[in-house]
């Protein structure tokens, strides 16, 4: 299943907004995700990430309300994203 998950940006890098990374923290899952979709992104704020792209910038309760329904569900799990699995390849 491919969903999109909700992460705080830790760090961003790179100056062409087609090429800027940042990094993202999924509850403890640390990945490389690419921000070309999201240029006003800056550390600190949370995106909606799929398949390696940040689509949108959403506030912090939003990220929690939606991280907190996948893993009712148990997306986070099929995701490699579930507390606890350290997976640091790209979303």
């Amino acid at each position: 299943m491919c969903l999109a998950v909700p992460g705080r940006v830790l760090a961003v890098e790179g100056d062409d907004p087609a090429f800027r990374l940042g990094r993202v923290d999924f509850a403890g899952v640390k990945k490389d995700v690419n921000l070309a979709f999201t240029p006003d992104v800056t550390p600190g704020d949370y995106v909606l990430v799929h398949v390696g792209f940040a689509l949108t910038k959403i506030d912090a309760e939003e990220a929690a309300r939606t991280f907190e329904y996948l893993r009712q569900i148990g997306a986070l799990e099929e995701e490699g994203l579930a507390p606890g699995q350290a997976d640091e390849a790209a979303v």
